[in-house]
């Protein structure tokens, strides 16, 4: 805002709290309407999340960038997939088309599963929902961070080679673990764009997939880019459900994240807000 705009905003107190927050707050006013400068900024976020919806991922370049991450993760090749969706307009019009794969996608999981004859602790589905971009700039950075947590677990972890889905609801994953033989399914997938955030992505974890699963099934943590949750962060909380959920062979409202939790004698301890650590 240049200083001749300025003469004419009425300051809002609320202002000083923006430093702290992405939300549109205390955005002062001209008159009885927003500031030009708002009403621009305003109008640009909506243009990039309307962006992050309707831009097709880049394949190619993802595959690109993932490549040498995966061969240093010792996987096989990535599967490219397809949902049964045809076309953008009939992904936001019909949700249900996009939890299941293709017949193509889905056969070519079945031979490889045959030819296979192996199970795998976690597939990982990488999947462009309502934001490709979300995809494009958080895939390599955070599966770098997974992969070096899982190398460095206690436990071993057999992982399916990474999938990349089109066109994908969340529920895909579903089929993606079941037809791949996996224990449990770990899907990447473009969250809707926020007007301040049109590159979050959010990860759902579920036990024992299958085609048919509800949401209270999935464990999920959302906001994961470079101005939300940190990837290093991101993989703790995620690392810690995997283990819970292998442990207790489940997923979804059963199981709580509970990694910010203090650790007493190995055990997890619940703490209540309402009850005061002061003693009278």
């Amino acid at each position: 805002m240049s200083q001749t705009d300025k003469q004419f905003v009425t300051p809002n107190p609320w202002q000083a709290l923006r430093s702290y927050t992405d939300a549109r707050i205390g955005l002062g006013r001209a008159g009885v309407s927003l500031p030009t400068s708002e009403l621009l900024d305003f109008q640009l976020a909506h243009a990039l999340a309307q962006d992050a919806v309707h831009q097709p991922l880049d394949v190619a370049a993802l595959l690109e960038q993932l490549n040498p991450l995966i061969y240093d993760c010792g996987l096989d090749p990535c599967h490219t997939l397809q949902s049964r969706v045809p076309d953008r307009p009939t992904y936001l019009q019909r949700p249900d088309l996009g939890r299941r794969l293709d017949e193509n996608s889905a056969e070519l999981l079945r031979q490889y599963s045959f030819s296979n004859h192996r199970a795998y602790d976690l597939a990982i589905a990488v999947v462009d929902g309502l934001s490709s971009r979300a995809i494009a700039e958080n895939t390599l950075p955070f599966l770098s961070e997974l992969c070096a947590s899982l190398k460095d677990d206690a436990e071993e972890w057999s992982v399916a080679p990474l999938s990349i889905v089109t066109q994908g609801r969340v529920a895909i994953g579903d089929e993606i673990g079941d037809l791949i033989n996996a224990r449990a399914v770990l899907v990447m997938i473009g969250e809707r764009p926020g007007l301040s955030s049109p590159d979050s992505l959010g990860l759902y974890l579920t036990w024992d997939p299958r085609v048919g699963l509800n949401d209270a099934r999935r464990n999920c943590i959302s906001n994961v880019r470079k101005a939300g949750l940190d990837y290093p962060d991101a993989v703790r909380k995620l690392m810690y459900l995997l283990k819970e959920s292998r442990r207790m062979q489940l997923s979804g409202v059963q199981l709580k994240e509970r990694s910010e939790e203090p650790v007493i004698d190995g055990a997890q301890t619940q703490q209540n807000f309402l009850i005061s650590d002061v003693k009278p």
